[in-house]
């Protein structure tokens, strides 16, 4: 196999770089050897020498180094100043944000990582001004996506493009959406020098890493509350973004940027009839856990589960009784009775109801007669459910998971989880959800659990954050 060479000096002529399809084509280097480039691999289908659009910033400053002549036909963009319009103080942690960025050993790559509430979208607007480039953001959601569309229209002197929900619309300043950055970037790939993944941790994937391999932006932006992620997948935001240059976590900003808070955590007790089918229910889980030798703590276990599971009678009514288990615990009537004398507690207040699952939203519903939000709720509802509330014509919503990223509720102060996954960042997102700085607000968060139920250990498995020390 053929070493890899440095590029030809003297070259006769100028080696050219072209974008084609969310790829990087290095035209004029010599068929037979393997380039010193970062990258750049051989395609023996179309005959060229090729590499991902990601690695563009790693190839020029190799070729640079080299002292190579080449012409870049890749980026079609060109530098552009982004005065911000409505000047403000940014605050010390944002100052210090966008100052780690820029002074990081990669100049301009990597994640900020700042609490919700604490002013990320201003830390963009402030990276955006720096970098003096064309700029794609992407979120999660259309309703983020939304979001950006007001924030950076009331911010630069611009009409803002944007692609997703129905518009197809590039402009020098875009807002898009995961799934459409994905499914677009081999179009757009070379259109901005700057992306910033809103809500980062979503990227990692072999889906929505499409939307940052195919671009060949030298400056890449991660803005996100957690950035780790269970499969571990986080790691990949090195490559894909860059490292973390600045983080600040919740307890470093209460009082002061984000309103203070208390966390309580409350039990229910299951009745005996109650008592008895859980304990039923459990040990034919655990038994048939037993005999296939699976242990639910092993990575990938819920998967072997499963297969296990569907294989057998006996896995079937397994199967079965976890979710009668689970559904017992989680879903406890004790839970609406105690979620009853806290609303009471609480009367005045501006308050929003977390659940793992739809079925008890709409028992809340039924029972307190207030207004809901869940994956089937329309666009324009929703909207108008969260005006309604944030202007405190509505002092009462019940979500599931919906909620858990993604809305400005800047009065909400009291938040109530009846139930939740054992995810950190779901915690910590609901927590976030009523820690927007809005006067002298003091926030609360109550955790109710089955007491007895596999849901106490949930519960300490997902508290396992700075946030959660102490309460």
């Amino acid at each position: 196999m053929s070493q890899p060479a440095a590029v030809p000096q003297g070259h006769a002529r100028p080696l050219r770089l072209t974008f084609d399809q969310g790829t990087l084509v290095v035209e004029g280097l010599p068929e037979g050897e393997e380039p010193n480039l970062p990258g750049v691999k051989f395609d023996p289908r179309a005959g060229v020498f090729r590499a991902q659009a990601i690695w563009y910033r790693l190839i020029v400053q190799t070729l640079r180094s080299q002292g190579a002549k080449y012409v870049d036909a890749a980026r079609d963009y060109k530098e552009t100043a982004w005065p911000i319009r409505i000047a403000k103080e940014p605050f010390p942690h944002q100052t210090e944000a966008i100052a780690a960025w820029v002074n990081a050993p990669q100049s301009q790559k990597g994640v900020i990582v700042l609490p919700t509430g604490t002013g990320k979208t201003h830390v963009a607007n402030l990276a955006i001004e720096h970098a003096k480039r064309p700029a794609l953001v992407v979120t999660p959601t259309i309703d983020l996506m939304n979001q950006w569309y007001d924030e950076l229209s009331l911010c630069f002197s611009t009409d803002i493009g944007l692609v997703g929900g129905g518009y197809f619309e590039i402009k020098p300043l875009t807002v898009t959406t995961y799934d459409s950055a994905y499914l677009n970037m081999e179009r757009l790939g070379n259109k901005f020098g700057l992306l910033i993944f809103d809500e980062c941790h979503h990227l990692p994937g072999p889906t929505y890493g499409l939307a940052a391999t195919c671009a060949l932006a030298p400056f890449r932006l991660g803005l996100t509350a957690t950035p780790e992620r269970a499969d571990k997948a986080h790691e990949l935001l090195d490559h894909l973004i860059g490292p973390i240059v600045y983080r600040r976590e919740i307890t470093q900003l209460r009082g002061r940027y984000l309103a203070d808070y208390s966390v309580e955590r409350l039990y229910v007790n299951l009745t005996p009839e109650e008592r008895d089918r859980y304990e039923r229910a459990r040990e034919i889980y655990r038994g048939f856990l037993s005999e296939t030798g699976i242990d639910m703590r092993q990575p990938n276990s819920w998967g072997r589960f499963l297969v296990a599971a569907h294989r057998s009678p006996e896995g079937r009514q397994a199967y079965l009784a976890y979710r009668e288990q689970r559904e017992i615990a989680l879903a406890a009537p004790a839970k609406l009775s105690l979620l009853g004398r806290l609303l009471e507690r609480h009367n005045g207040d501006r308050v929003l109801i977390f659940t793992h699952d739809n079925a008890t939203v709409y028992a809340i519903a039924r029972e307190f007669l207030v207004p809901v939000i869940t994956h089937q709720t329309k666009t324009k509802e929703r909207r108008e459910v969260l005006l309604k509330f944030n202007s405190g014509e509505y002092p009462i919503v019940a979500t599931s998971r919906v909620l858990n990223e993604g809305v400005n509720v800047p009065e909400a102060n009291v938040a109530v989880i009846l139930s939740g996954s054992g995810s950190v960042r779901e915690h910590v997102q609901r927590l976030g959800r009523i820690l927007r700085k809005s006067g002298d607000k003091e926030a609360t968060l109550y955790e109710v659990i089955t007491k007895g139920t596999v849901e106490e250990f949930t519960s300490n498995r997902r508290r396992q954050h700075s946030a959660y020390n102490g309460d």
